[in-house]
């Protein structure tokens, strides 16, 4: 599942090309392509450059007329399948915290 207080990276071995308001995802390990509409990748533009999936989201519905649960959904549902897909990295909100003990 994914932590909305999570934030995410793009690995080194994916490359993203951007064609109008789409784009196209290749992970170069796979060699596996993974397209996105113009929703799709306006979620990967904000995941990807905020500091946490959560400020993607506080953005993403301010700007798309969408009922707050479905977005919700929809983009941990996106950034699962690109995680799974090799396309996403995960990178917890508490590491390099240090510990109370």
């Amino acid at each position: 599942m994914v932590s909305f207080a999570d934030r995410v990276a793009v690995p080194a071995h994916v490359l993203v090309r951007f064609l109008e308001n789409e784009s196209v995802l290749l992970n170069l390990e796979t060699e596996r392509y993974y397209g996105l509409d113009d929703t799709g990748t306006r979620m990967w533009q904000l995941v990807t450059a905020a500091a946490s999936i959560d400020e993607a989201f506080a953005e993403l519905l301010r700007e798309f007329d969408v009922e707050e649960g479905q977005l919700r959904l929809n983009l941990s549902d996106l950034v699962g399948r690109l995680v799974e897909h090799g396309l996403l990295q995960i990178h917890s909100s508490d590491v390099g915290t240090a510990s109370a003990v």
